[in-house]
């Protein structure tokens, strides 16, 4: 018999339906449930690399971690990456399949995977208690409601009870929750459950009265109101954020374990990916962490970080026309600390070929590491685990490019010293591998040599656990459902189903 299910949709992009779904994910496991997350359709340049090689979204993965599960592809079977110029890089259950139009993919393309994700979903039912499905966007967008397969489409398919969440932050939620309900057809409407207020400051009682009004108006009742909390924004789909402390301007910085701080600066790069790669860097205490886009914004910085990008071409050009390329250079003569991350890794480089990424063939890199890079076809999809700065490391790789290092000393090296990726020149180091600052002592080593270089009195906290912390917060979403959502009711849903009989409300889409 094939588990409970549920799709959490919302009234707008950014409502909260990762974290929520990550917060039902981690209640339900701590009930004693066996739970796996969903996304039919991601659209991130925020990745991951499962242990069998595949690529989905971080979302995806954090939610999986969530329900104290290994991530599959079976869990988020599209990603799709954009690219610039109205195109994005179709994944398919892990796999690149090609550059598609946002016209040529809902022109057909997407109606025809409907059938792929909901096998992928059938078979998380038949292995799992309960499948928690995360929507993407509103499912009231009727512009795209023929070809969805990630909100109503999926819901019908699979007969899904919907739960829509509403950012009231933003204001407007009721209006909000009843367009929504409004705009969808009679068909998909039979699904529609009910709504969870997300973002809520102040006194419930004082929203109760609207609720109530909602309640009579749709025919629908209210699953619970979910207080505003910081920080709980965690491996976000897009949009510039520390996922670990929530938006980098918001953070809390704790106090230094040394005598002072370190500042991180790290260039906000057009089509930056995988910027959670520092989160780990957030997380310490004394580190602080901001986005930069002008070149005197880096001079006070002791570490300054170029991240992934899916633009390496573009992202080389932006540096350049800012001036941010030149300021680089003159840190990396100096011996400043900089770090290059995957694209940020290559564009240090003396020379990139790409054929493949921008197609501009031969593009003169920032030369300040003896690397050259061709983009070659084939995605570099794995999961590496070596040493480096004499503490073991691990770390997931996403790129196109193939680095060929020509000098400078290892960066990550196998267990006999054997470079496994990237090089140091001075206080330039570069690497392919995302997440690798996720591994404490690496991160504190590195940390620690930063600091040298920079000349700061700083010294990493003896203790700072990124798993730790990373499970902390997921147990603060778990609580959020468990204390401010109606649980009881929220279970009755997710294993029973649609409440029968919920009227329908004008005007409806005639789809």
């Amino acid at each position: 018999m094939s588990g409970g299910g549920l799709l959490v949709a919302g009234t707008t992009s950014d409502a909260g339906k990762s974290v929520v779904t990550a917060g039902i994910c981690r209640w339900l496991v701590r009930q004693g449930v066996k739970v796996a997350p969903f996304k039919a359709q991601n659209m991130s340049l925020n990745s991951f690399v499962t242990r069998e090689g595949a690529e989905i979204g971080r979302a995806q993965a954090m939610q999986a971690q969530a329900c104290r599960v290994e991530p599959t592809a079976l869990m988020n079977p599209v990603l799709l990456k954009p690219g610039g110029d109205r195109s994005s890089q179709v994944v398919l259950m892990g796999r690149p399949v090609g550059e598609m139009s946002a016209r040529g993919y809902h022109g057909g393309r997407q109606e025809k995977l409907l059938g792929t994700v909901l096998d992928c979903l059938d078979r998380l039912r038949d292995a799992y208690d309960a499948v928690i499905c995360e929507g993407a966007g509103s499912p009231a967008e009727i512009n795209l409601r023929r070809t969805d397969i990630v909100n109503m489409g999926i819901a019908r398919g699979a007969r899904l009870p919907v739960l829509v969440v509403g950012d009231i932050n933003r204001g407007g939620v009721f209006a909000s929750f009843f367009g929504t309900v409004a705009l969808l057809s009679p068909e998909d409407q039979e699904l529609v459950a009910g709504f969870l207020v997300n973002k809520f400051r102040g006194d419930v009682s004082l929203l109760e009265p609207g609720l109530d009004m909602l309640h009579r108006l749709t025919g629908r009742r209210s699953y619970g109101v979910l207080p505003f909390r910081h920080g709980l924004g965690i491996d976000e789909e897009d949009g510039l954020r520390v996922s670990l402390r929530g938006a980098v301007r918001e953070s809390a910085v704790a106090a230094p374990a040394g005598e002072e701080v370190l500042r991180v600066a790290v260039c906000a790069v057009p089509l930056m990916s995988n910027f959670t790669d520092v989160d780990a860097l957030a997380a310490e205490p004394g580190v602080v962490v901001r986005f930069v886009d002008r070149p005197d914004e880096l001079a006070d910085a002791d570490l300054v970080v170029v991240p992934g990008t899916r633009g390496t071409v573009k992202a080389l050009r932006w540096l350049r026309e800012r001036g941010l390329a030149d300021a680089l250079v003159r840190r990396a003569a100096e011996g400043r600390p900089l770090l290059g991350i995957c694209g940020g890794f290559q564009l240090l480089g003396e020379h990139i070929e790409d054929d493949v990424e921008s197609r501009a063939g031969h593009v003169d890199g920032l030369g300040v590491l003896p690397v050259r890079v061709r983009f070659a076809r084939e995605k570099t999809l794995a999961r590496p685990v070596g040493e480096a700065l004499g503490e073991r490391v691990e770390g997931y790789e996403i790129h196109h490019g193939v680095a060929e290092v020509l000098g400078g000393d290892p960066f990550m090296s196998d267990d006999h010293g054997h470079s496994l990726d990237g090089c140091r020149v001075g206080g330039t180091w570069g690497t392919h591998w995302h997440g690798a600052l996720e591994s404490d002592g690496f991160r504190r080593a590195f940390l620690r040599a930063v600091a040298e270089r920079a000349g700061r009195r700083f010294v990493p906290a003896p203790d700072t656990s990124f798993a730790a912390l990373r499970e902390e917060q997921l147990d603060r979403l778990g609580d959020l459902i468990e204390q401010h959502a109606d649980t009881d009711a929220l279970w009755r849903l997710i294993e029973s189903g649609v409440p029968r009989g919920l009227p329908f409300i004008p005007p409806g889409a005639p789809v």
